[in-house]
């Protein structure tokens, strides 16, 4: 209801903000979202527009269960009409929003919910960071990783680490997700010629495989090797403890793919 409400406002010429504080509220609205937000623009000749910008929460916390710990950015990034965000840091958290709230356009910002936790520099002065385009976190020349919201400092860990090696990475905040604007990750791989994603929801049918099928279909040439992704296990989020800690990628399992990458003689021990 909150929902059709808020559309309903943006239709008639409102800014609106609205929150669901957990992606799966969000799923009970998605024909709403879909068919009015979406397509609005499409539907009306372009008389009609949306600017509605939808907060979402996605991502783990114990004992939440597989009901209220997921991450379905690859829902809301399949549809035409949409644009999609993924802030990882807070000089982004509020720079895309004010970019979002100024796009006349229907916008899905998608925050994990353990980035909540994050502090960082964030000017008192309105400014506005864009929502087209990945940024590059970490340069280096030996391996391209492409990453998004809280996984960017799982990765972050493991170039620290790597750097005592002399084993650079050029690390890649995917930020946006649609429109899926590939330059920065292009140009980073004809640098490097290796590419690892690290996905924040599963793996199969994930944002990981349209960013490697497209590279594979018009920039192929430029990889030494075999692009790699990392993601979610093809199972429901578990809700006990024990389970979480196996569930989820971390910096672990993200070295012991970069070594693999890279074809180091690294022994990767906890």
């Amino acid at each position: 209801g909150i929902t059709g409400i808020s559309i309903g406002l943006s239709l008639t010429g409102f800014k609106v903000l609205l929150v669901h504080q957990r992606v799966e509220f969000a799923l009970l609205s998605i024909e709403q979202i879909f068919n009015n937000a979406a397509k609005s623009l499409y539907v009306t000749n372009g008389k009609h527009n949306i600017p509605i910008v939808i907060r979402i929460i996605i991502g783990r916390g114990w004992g939440q269960g597989p009901a209220h710990s997921q991450s379905l950015e690859t829902i809301f990034s399949y549809i035409p009409g949409l644009k999609v965000i993924i802030p990882s840091n807070p000089y982004d958290a509020k720079g895309m929003l004010v970019s979002s709230i100024s796009d006349p356009n229907p916008v899905i910002i998608l925050e994990h919910r353990w980035v909540h936790n994050l502090r960082g520099k964030v000017p008192k002065k309105l400014y506005s960071s864009a929502i087209d385009t990945q940024k590059i976190v970490s340069r280096g020349d030996d391996l391209t990783i492409v990453a998004s919201s809280y996984n960017i400092y799982e990765c972050l860990l493991c170039s620290k680490i790597l750097k005592k090696f002399e084993i650079n990475l050029e690390i890649v905040d995917l930020r946006v997700l649609r429109p899926l604007n590939l330059d920065v990750i292009i140009k980073s791989i004809r640098k490097t010629g290796k590419l690892l994603i690290i996905e924040t929801g599963h793996k199969l049918f994930g944002v990981g495989a349209e960013i490697i099928s497209a590279i594979y279909e018009n920039h192929h040439l430029f990889l030494k090797s075999p692009p790699s992704r990392i993601g979610l296990p093809e199972s429901p989020t578990p809700s006990t403890r024990s389970l979480s800690n196996i569930y989820y990628p971390n910096s672990m399992n993200i070295m012991k793919e970069i070594v693999k990458q890279l074809n180091l003689s690294i022994e990767i021990q906890k």
